[in-house]
């Protein structure tokens, strides 16, 4: 069975840093990305990485966060800087063997883990 165990979140002020890693269990993924939904709002796609370290961001992230993954590792990270309060929420790992261009092609979730950026 596949997993994606997400860890790292937590709470931060704002201006402050936070680094995510997610482990997928068992094998590499061609995509893995990294989602969030805040209360009340739609699941909204943050960052992924190709097998192949091609990355794509966000426009709300870019400049602030980045993304990266180990291979060997099976996992991918997500460093967070200058965070901002409307970063608040919860953040998924996904993953897939096929391009992640949207959250409805996503095969396989993480639990997700909580972000919140105090003010």
């Amino acid at each position: 069975q596949v997993r994606l165990v997400e860890s790292g979140g937590g709470l931060v002020q704002a201006g402050g840093s936070l680094g995510l890693s997610c482990a997928a269990s068992g094998r590499t993924f061609y995509t893995m990305a990294w989602f969030r939904q805040a209360p009340g709002k739609e699941r909204e796609f943050v960052a992924r990485i190709r097998r192949s370290g091609s990355i794509y961001l966000a426009d709300s992230v870019k400049g602030r966060f980045t993304v990266s993954r180990d291979n060997a590792k099976n996992t991918v990270y997500l460093q967070m800087n200058s965070l901002k309060p409307e970063d608040t929420a919860v953040y998924y790992c996904a993953a897939g063997d096929v391009a992640i261009i949207g959250a409805n092609l996503v095969e396989y979730w993480g639990q997700g883990t909580q972000v919140t950026v105090s003010s």
